[in-house]
C-alpha cells in the first residue's frame, strides 16, 4: 500500500506535464456578419449583377449592391471593391456617411480579358479594417478602350520644304485613367520637342530630311501601345519661271509690260520679287509685272530675281529694245543713241603703203612684248564660294553657342535669342534657319 501511494504523485505530475505540452484549442474565427455586428452594423443584402456595357454578348463589368443597417446614431465607412487579375489588383472605393439604413453600389469594370477575383472590404473612417466579404470569380471581357496611339500624315505626294504638312496624333486610353493608372507618352523623331498637348504637328517648316516618328505609351496597368510614321521632306527647288515681254521693238509711245510666269505650279504667296534694270535694283518694284512704258529709246536689260521663304532664288532676264517715236522734238532726237547708216556710212580710202607700215609696226611691238615677257604672271583666280567657318583643327566654329545633332546627322547651333543655324558640310559654313 505504501508503494502505491508513493507512485500516485509521480503519475499526477506526469499527466500535468502532458497537459501542458498539448496545444490549446484555437478560438473560433468571427464571420463577416459577426465582425460587422461588433461595429453595430448588419448586412441586410448583398447582390452581384453582371453587366454587358457595350452589348456585344460578353460580360465586361460587375455591379455590387450592399444594403447595411446601423444601430449607431451615425456611421462613417469606407467600402472598397477589390479586383485581382494577372497578379495585379485594382480598387473601386466609396466613402459613405449614414444613419439607420443605406444602400451602397460599386461597379467593377474589367481592364483585361480573363478571370477577375472580387472581394468587398469594410473599413472605418480612419482606414482601420472591419470586415471582408469574398465575392465570386467572374470571367470578363473589357469594354473599355485599351491604349491606342496612331500617327497620320496629311501631305501631298513628293513632299517638299515649305509645302503643307501636318502630323495628326491620335491617342486613347480608357483603362488607365479609370483606375488612376494613367501612363506616360513618349514621342521621338521630330526636330523639336513635342508635348502631349500637341495633337497636330505642323511639319511645313521642318528642314529637309528623312523622318521616322515614333510614339509609345504605357499605363500603370502594364498595357502598352506603339506606332511609327516614316516620310521624307525634300528640298524645294528654285522657282521655275519665264518672262513674258510685250512692247519689244515697239516705239516709246506704245505700251510695254514684262510679266513673270511661274512654270512649277507653286503659289506666288511668300515669294519675293526683285526687278533690276541694267543691273540696278528698281526700288518699290515687287510685283509680278513691271511696266516698261516709261523707258526711253534704246536697249535695256531687265532681270527678275525670285526668292522663296527659304532663301532659295533663281534669276531670269530679257533684252528689251525700245524704238524712238515718230513725233520727237529736237532735244529728244539729240538724246537718242547714234544709229548705224549701214552701207551708206562714209569711209576714207587707205593706201597699201599705209597698211604695210601699220602691219610692220604692230609686228615689232608684238615681238618686243613677247621677248620681255617670257614667263606670264600667275593668274589671280577669284574666290569660289563663302569663306569656311572652321577652327584650326577643321571642326565647325560654333562661336561658343550650344549645339545639337539631330537624327539625320545635321548639326545645329542656337543663339541666345532663340535663332538657330544649321551646318553646311559642303561649304563648311553656318546657314540661318528661318
Amino acid at each position: 500500500m505504501r508503494e502505491t501511494s508513493n507512485r500516485l504523485p509521480t503519475v499526477l505530475v506526469g499527466l500535468l506535464m502532458v497537459c501542458l505540452l498539448l496545444p490549446l484549442p484555437a478560438g473560433a474565427e468571427l464571420s463577416t456578419e459577426e465582425q460587422l455586428a461588433e461595429e453595430g452594423l448588419t448586412l441586410l443584402a448583398l447582390r452581384n449583377d453582371t453587366i454587358d456595357t457595350n452589348q456585344d454578348g460578353d460580360i465586361d463589368a460587375v455591379r455590387v449592391v450592399v444594403v447595411l443597417n446601423s444601430t449607431a446614431t451615425s456611421n462613417d465607412l469606407i467600402v472598397k471593391l477589390r479586383g485581382l487579375h494577372k497578379e495585379r489588383e485594382v480598387l473601386e472605393t466609396q466613402e459613405i456617411s449614414f444613419q439607420g439604413q443605406t444602400n451602397i453600389t460599386l461597379v467593377y469594370d474589367a481592364w483585361s480579358k480573363g478571370e477577375h477575383v472580387l472581394r468587398l472590404d469594410f473599413l472605418d473612417e480612419n482606414g482601420d479594417f472591419i470586415a471582408s466579404y469574398p465575392l465570386p470569380t467572374f470571367m470578363l471581357t473589357p469594354s473599355l478602350d485599351v491604349p491606342r496611339v496612331a500617327l497620320q500624315l496629311n501631305a501631298g505626294d513628293g513632299l517638299q520644304t515649305g509645302e503643307t504638312c501636318e502630323v495628326v496624333r491620335e491617342f486613347a486610353d480608357e483603362t488607365g485613367p479609370r483606375y488612376g493608372e494613367t501612363g506616360v507618352r513618349t514621342f521621338t523623331g521630330a526636330p523639336f520637342s513635342v508635348l502631349d498637348t500637341h495633337g497636330v504637328l505642323d511639319c511645313s517648316s521642318w528642314p529637309a530630311g528623312e523622318y521616322e516618328l515614333k510614339e509609345t505609351y504605357r499605363n500603370g496597368l502594364g498595357q502598352t501601345a506603339e506606332t511609327t510614321l516614316n516620310f521624307t521632306i525634300s528640298n524645294r527647288p528654285a522657282p521655275d519661271f519665264t518672262l513674258s515681254v510685250s512692247g519689244h521693238q515697239n516705239a516709246t509711245d506704245t505700251p510695254c509690260m514684262v510679266r513673270m510666269l511661274l512654270n512649277d505650279g507653286r503659289s506666288e504667296a511668300g515669294l519675293t520679287k526683285i526687278w533690276s534694270l541694267k543691273g540696278q535694283v528698281i526700288e518699290g518694284a515687287n510685283g509680278s509685272s513691271f511696266d516698261c512704258s516709261a523707258l526711253p529709246a534704246g536697249a535695256h536689260l531687265i532681270t527678275l530675281e525670285v526668292v522663296t521663304e527659304k532663301m532659295i532664288s533663281s534669276t531670269e532676264g530679257a533684252n528689251l529694245i525700245r524704238l524712238p517715236a515718230d513725233d520727237l522734238t529736237a532735244n529728244e532726237t539729240a538724246s537718242l543713241p547714234s544709229s548705224s547708216l549701214g552701207m551708206d556710212t562714209p569711209t576714207e580710202s587707205v593706201g597699201w603703203l599705209s597698211i604695210g607700215v601699220l602691219a610692220l609696226f604692230v609686228s615689232i611691238v608684238v615681238f618686243v612684248v613677247l621677248v620681255r615677257n617670257k614667263e606670264p604672271d600667275a593668274l589671280e583666280l577669284p574666290a569660289i564660294g563663302p569663306t569656311p567657318q572652321v577652327l584650326a583643327d577643321g571642326s565647325p566654329d560654333t562661336q561658343g553657342l550650344p549645339t545639337t545633332l539631330d537624327d539625320q546627322g545635321v548639326l545645329w547651333r542656337q543663339h541666345p535669342g532663340g535663332e538657330v543655324d544649321w551646318w553646311d558640310q559642303e561649304w563648311s559654313v553656318w546657314h540661318r534657319w528661318e
